[in-house]
């Protein structure tokens, strides 16, 4: 195996073991086996309720959203759009194929509606980090045939969003072409935006699909844990995480030209 898929999967699995459901599992069964250890089952109950209650949830999420909605002037500025790619589903039997998940539609579709009213190109990025079809040519695929926008570039070999923003960069720089519109979820836009940049272009980031919502008042119902919160918790983790890790690891700035 490559380095790099070592690599990969060693974050993958750490990821899984610090990230919620298994993270506050981890913790509880630890405490509840070891007596000595019962801490760890309350610090792990109080993690799960955390990363699932409406309140806390938006707690969390909000410091990562703090992009603006790209504007038309600053969209004016760029010179491509960039879409990055959020998972697959390999299991569609409704369209007789691998498709992309919702995640990446969300992204597909406001990716779609700026390349409509601006007129930039599109470059769409999404490799295939698990060895199944790359997702880059199922996002083409979305954005060409539902959509009717025709996309200029597809990246489809990068393992991570590090990799999504060296091999465009590449791309990108090869056609002369250094300021970009960046489109991915608001909480995963800072990971994103310093990758790009550490890659050496200019980001106007374009977020989409908030998970926390500033301007909701306290209800009784935001103190008690449901899906949608768990989930956007997950999420929201898990980009806290990534954006640590990035920054421990993360190389010297190439100069730009």
């Amino acid at each position: 195996m490559e380095p790099a898929l070592i690599a990969f999967w060693a974050k993958k699995i750490i990821a899984v073991l610090i990230l919620p459901p298994a993270g506050p599992l981890l913790l509880i069964g630890l405490g509840l086996m070891v007596s000595r250890l019962r801490t760890l089952a309350w610090l792990g109950w109080l993690y799960a309720l955390v990363v699932s209650m409406p309140i806390t949830v938006n707690w969390l999420a909000a410091p990562l959203e703090t992009a603006a909605p790209i504007s038309e002037a600053a969209l004016r500025q760029t010179q491509a759009i960039v879409i990055l790619g959020a998972g697959t589903r390999t299991y569609a039997p409704e369209y007789g194929h691998a498709t992309v998940s919702s995640l990446a539609l969300e992204r597909l579709r406001y990716g779609a509606k700026l390349a409509r009213d601006s007129g930039r190109p599109l470059l769409v990025a999404g490799g295939a980090p698990e060895e199944h079809t790359p997702e880059a040519p199922m996002m083409r695929d979305v954005i060409e045939n539902e959509y009717g926008i025709v996309v200029r570039w597809a990246e489809s070999a990068s393992l991570d969003t590090r990799d999504n923003a060296n091999l465009t960069a590449r791309m990108l720089r090869d056609e002369g072409v250094e300021r970009i519109a960046l489109v991915t979820h608001a909480a995963h836009m800072p990971r994103a935006k310093a990758a790009f940049e550490a890659a050496g272009l200019h980001v106007t980031p374009a977020p989409t699909a908030w998970l926390s919502n500033p301007d909701t008042e306290i209800e009784f119902g935001d103190f008690i844990p449901n899906a949608r919160s768990a989930y956007a918790g997950w999420f929201a983790t898990h980009e806290w995480v990534g954006g640590l890790a990035y920054r421990l690891t993360a190389p010297p700035p190439p100069a730009r030209r």
